[in-house]
């Protein structure tokens, strides 16, 4: 006796098991984005009223370039990661979902290399 549903029995396919990954990997990004994210909102907060030579300055400094990489990656993955539940969730069709997971990847991955190479660029220079 299998406890398999007829048609994932006719198809082959059982569970994914990718959700507990999935999970535990969101989860700790978000506790990675809990203090990073408090150092980037008090950082840019003393940063009011900087002239742009002070805040090129500011980020061109090792420790802040390499922090500031490592909250943009942190929040577009975990930002990836929850978009991708979302249309999982709720966007209807085998193909609109495929798509919109596609979509979503290639912008988080966008915004992540553009961004970084913001970072890179600034503190290098």
């Amino acid at each position: 006796m299998s406890l398999r549903s007829p048609l994932g029995h006719a198809r082959g396919l059982g569970s994914a098991k990718d959700g507990t990954h999935h999970f535990w990997v969101q989860r700790v990004s978000a506790i990675a984005l809990v203090p990073l994210t408090l150092w980037f909102v008090f950082s840019v907060a003393r940063l009011h009223g900087a002239s742009f030579e002070q805040v090129h300055w500011w980020v061109s400094y090792p420790a802040v370039a390499v922090t500031l990489v490592l909250f943009i990656a942190t929040a577009l993955y975990h930002s990836m990661l929850g978009v991708q539940v979302v249309i999982e969730d709720y966007v209807g069709g085998e193909g609109m979902k495929l798509t919109a997971l596609l979509l979503s990847k290639f912008f988080h991955v966008a915004v992540a290399v553009a961004a970084i190479f913001a970072v890179l660029k600034v503190a290098l220079s």
